[in-house]
């Protein structure tokens, strides 16, 4: 088969590290809950972008070189003989753990946190390429009217936003203010989400002018870009009051310093995105009752309800599609902000 495979770190730019496509042994049913999926769509993530560039060098178990790509969709190919709940031709969504469902993590529903698991796209091969090995265990079927190239971004970036929404869903009563924290391919789904499932108000800071229009064509309540200035207006048109909930899918580039500013008394800061330290005067903490939430990925049960919400068409993810061989296109398309939604590669 044809994958796309990553034999070095470093940072990408114009000249930096690429992807090789080349051609690799297809993937083979071995052990008995084994699924080999024709690979339908593979979604592009800033993850992905902090692979190459080395950031998870001695988090990551995948060996160089490997194949990248860790939200992925397709069509059942091949099944192991002691699969019963998805057959060949079954559109599934993959569940980006491959856990061993026994460990007291998998017991209690918490998957992602699996004794033994190995992260689909990171500890081993993913779904840039035109098939992809899982386990019984990762798949879910798609419904009728969602097809899997569509559903793809589902299997992280959907996630991971759902997530983050429903730990803060909770905290927002009518009135309430949530501020999503970037307005990209993981906010635009959290907007949705926040619709979805609670009354509370929703602003947006973003750096981008596109993205913000993005945000209003959407139906924000407020729209605000991401300048020294953001904090004392958005604190303005709170009347004071600041947020009750910030969403940050930035995580670099001094987001985290913004999102604290914005949260008013009682406020949670809920971390998505990644790179930046964050550093809070402890006081302020404590005085105000302040929180911070780490978010990694999701459940998988949590990946069917957003299934169930897609289905239902309440969340829908923007896409821009590439052909398997422009996955360093995607990839330096991403990198410059020049994706509006999610990259997803179709091979």
């Amino acid at each position: 088969m044809k994958a796309a495979r990553l034999h070095r770190y470093g940072r990408l730019d114009d000249h930096g590290p690429a992807l090789v496509l080349e051609e690799v042994p297809d993937p083979r049913v071995q052990a008995p809950d084994d699924v080999v999926l024709r690979v339908a769509g593979a979604g592009v993530c800033r993850t992905d972008l902090h692979i190459l560039e080395g950031m998870f060098q001695g988090i990551m178990r995948a060996h160089l070189p490997y194949i990248p790509g860790h939200e992925n969709a397709g069509w059942v190919e091949e099944v192991g003989p002691a699969v019963r709940s998805v057959r060949k031709g079954d559109p599934v969504l993959v569940y980006p753990m491959v856990s061993d469902g026994v460990c007291l993590a998998c017991r209690q529903g918490q998957e992602m946190h699996c004794e033994v698991g190995a992260f689909v796209g990171l500890d081993r091969d993913g779904g840039f390429a035109e098939y992809l090995l899982v386990k019984e265990r990762n798949c879910i079927r798609l419904p009728e009217g969602l097809p899997p190239e569509e559903a793809a971004p589902f299997a992280d970036a959907g996630l991971a936003a759902y997530h983050a929404v429903k730990r803060a869903v909770p905290l927002l009563g009518p009135g309430g203010l949530a501020v999503l924290l970037g307005f990209g391919g993981l906010g635009h789904l959290a907007y949705q989400m926040l619709r979805a499932l609670c009354p509370a108000r929703i602003a947006v800071v973003d750096r981008s002018e596109e993205a913000r229009s993005w945000a209003r064509e959407l139906g924000a309540d407020a729209v605000f870009p991401a300048d020294p200035q953001t904090t004392p207006r958005l604190v303005e048109w709170s009347q004071g009051r600041g947020a009750q909930v910030v969403l940050d899918f930035v995580g670099e580039g001094g987001a985290p310093a913004l999102g604290w500013s914005l949260l008013g008394r009682r406020g949670t800061y809920f971390v998505v995105g990644y790179g930046d330290p964050l550093t809070v005067p402890t006081m302020e903490l404590v005085a105000m009752e302040k929180a911070i939430v780490g978010n990694l990925v999701g459940t998988y049960a949590e990946l069917v309800e957003l299934v169930h919400l897609a289905a239902e068409g309440k969340v829908r993810a923007k896409t821009v599609r590439y052909p398997l061989q422009e996955a360093n296109q995607a990839l330096t398309d991403l990198h410059h902000g020049r994706v509006r939604g999610r990259a997803v590669l179709v091979p």
